[in-house]
């Protein structure tokens, strides 16, 4: 590397640094300005770094030489899926104490539900493609390809963003279902933040009411022998001795299917949370740690998704994708929470905790775990998460193959 190269790599770096931590200031002060009651909370990051990306990124890859493009859009991914371990392996040990218990006592209402808002979302996909084909001066191909994109936006799952991409026949409409995914990804995440914060207010919950309704009770929930020994003072060791087994798990594939980073790692983090302990050695990290890492990890992840969508968001923004992306975000939240509490006869934080899980919105699991007040909540998120996850991914292949 020439002198010249090598200085523009540590200005590139030092820069990357700069943004990701002016990006943090600015966007928990946003996240904090509340308007009755209601605030983005952590999603104010995810906006002030959509904003970064729309209005520097473009300009800062003109400035730059193509490997030192490639080396901040690479740097980008990498931050959002430290981020996205650090925060599901966090959420599966806090949950993993009491998820069996959990599960054991709700597991047909949690399968429903993430089957009821994966087919409202392919639903309302199906239906926009039927109003909109034919209307928008594309082909039929194109115009399908995006609009799936847009279901895997509005959802904010990248694994049906991935399957979707590698079920499509050219290079081009693989980069039509991306411009989808980028449009429809804002709303798929500030409409679920939203509406967790939303639906408790319109609904004047008492929330301590609420917290007790959805505690696990104590013969549920795992509990630890005495006198284990610590690997260190936080539980790092086990903390991310599961984070790197979850890689290795989410990593194999069976066909196009994979578990993907987050679900490898929610999966392996759950089973080393419900068993606490491996002989004498505690496979349990502190509860601080876990805080921290939950919070870290939501904020490094915010930043790398919203950085990367920015640059493309204006490019590509079209009202009506916009439109048909705020559609699919909304009907499987409303279609699943009126099921919950009018068929199933759940409690609302267990409802709440069960759209973050089947909408796979990472952001808005965070959220409500600040607005319930309690962890329990994430019990709900990862009981869901899995029937979600596999459900959008063969939605996606099927609205693509049949419609």
């Amino acid at each position: 590397m020439s002198l010249l190269g090598g200085y523009l790599s540590v200005k590139t770096i030092s820069f990357l640094m700069l943004s990701v931590f002016a990006i943090a200031a600015l966007g928990y002060s946003l996240g904090r300005i509340t308007v009755k009651g209601i605030n983005l909370g952590t999603a104010g990051v995810f906006v002030i770094a959509l904003l970064y990306g729309c209005l520097f990124y473009s300009a800062l890859s003109k400035q730059l030489m193509a490997g030192e493009t490639s080396f901040v859009s690479n740097a980008l991914k990498i931050i959002e899926n430290l981020g996205l371990i650090l925060f599901v392996s966090a959420v599966g040990f806090i949950a993993g104490p009491s998820f069996v218990g959990n599960f054991k006592k709700n597991y047909q209402s949690y399968v429903l539900l993430g089957l009821v808002i994966i087919a409202a979302g392919a639903a309302s996909c199906i239906l926009c493609i039927l109003l909109g084909r034919g209307k928008t001066g594309i082909e039929d191909s194109e115009f399908t390809a995006l609009l799936v994109g847009l279901m895997a936006g509005s959802l904010t799952s990248t694994p049906a963003f991935s399957a979707a991409k590698a079920t499509v026949a050219t290079e081009h409409l693989e980069s039509l279902v991306s411009v989808g995914y980028g449009i429809a990804y804002l709303f798929g995440v500030i409409g679920v933040v939203l509406f967790v914060q939303i639906i408790p207010k319109i609904l004047k919950a008492d929330m301590e009411q609420e917290r007790k309704r959805i505690r696990v009770s104590e013969n549920e929930v795992r509990k630890l022998p005495k006198g284990l020994m610590d690997m260190d003072d936080f539980g790092f060791m086990p903390f991310f001795l599961a984070a790197v087994l979850g890689i290795l798990v989410g990593s194999i594939k069976l066909g196009d299917f994979s578990l993907t980073t987050t679900g490898g790692c929610l999966l392996v983090t759950l089973v080393f949370g419900h068993l606490g302990h491996l002989g004498k050695v505690s496979l349990t990290p502190s509860p601080s740690t876990l805080k921290v890492f939950r919070e870290l990890g939501l904020m490094l992840f915010l930043i790398g998704a919203g950085v990367s969508g920015g640059a493309n968001f204006i490019k590509y923004f079209n009202p009506i994708y916009f439109l048909y992306g705020i559609i699919m975000t909304l009907l499987p939240m409303v279609s699943g929470f009126l099921i919950a509490s009018r068929i199933m006869k759940l409690n609302l934080l267990n409802i709440l905790g069960s759209i973050t899980g089947g909408m796979t919105s990472t952001p808005a699991l965070g959220t409500l775990i600040h607005v319930a007040g309690t962890d329990d909540v994430a019990n709900a998120y990862a009981a869901t998460y899995p029937i979600a996850l596999v459900s959008v991914v063969i939605a996606s292949q099927l609205v693509l193959l049949f419609v």
